[in-house]
């Protein structure tokens, strides 16, 4: 579901025949190929930790996610899903604060995509990003971290733009 590239129309072909690009250093932002296993494989499992964001008003919605770290971690996201509770998500940490893009191709669930800059508020968010999509789903400026959650629950529970997100701080030593 995460993807960085220069190339789109080269990438988009090469995803739908399951091929991995290589790109000279990586692709932008340090995101690595898009591999076969990423487009074909089966749900991954993560480690779990507690997210907390602090709304408006002092009311705070409470989430299990599952924290990805790694390149392949997050290049593969929430891909071949069919179901999430609503009280869990994924959270994508990068190793720097830096423009992000996403897009939904092998994602079966309509999420809702929170960008977080480095001071862990909520700075965009796309509400209801479509299934299968291979629109570009671009951050609002730097993000130091992605929380996805199910479709239109951010509206629900009146999470908006300026919201605080914490986490343990301790995630931050596992991003590569």
């Amino acid at each position: 579901m995460f993807r960085f590239w220069r190339n789109l129309p080269l990438v988009r072909l090469a995803a739908c025949i399951g091929l991995a690009l290589p790109f000279p250093g990586g692709l932008p932002g340090g995101a690595g190929p898009v591999a076969a296993a990423d487009i074909a494989g089966t749900p991954q499992r993560l480690r779990q930790a507690p997210l907390r964001i602090t709304l408006a008003g002092g009311r705070t919605a409470v989430f299990t996610v599952q924290v990805a770290t790694t390149e392949q971690q997050r290049n593969t996201g929430l891909m071949h899903r069919r179901d999430m509770p609503a009280d869990e998500g994924m959270l994508f940490l990068f190793p720097r604060s830096r423009p992000v893009s996403f897009w939904m191709q092998n994602t079966f669930i309509p999420l809702d995509l929170l960008f977080i800059d480095d001071r862990g508020r909520i700075s965009g968010i796309v509400a209801n990003a479509r299934p299968h999509s291979l629109d570009i789903i671009d951050s609002p400026g730097p993000a130091a971290a992605v929380l996805e959650i199910n479709g239109g629950l951010a509206a629900r529970l009146g999470i908006a733009v300026g919201d605080r997100v914490a986490y343990p701080a301790t995630l931050r030593d596992e991003v590569h």
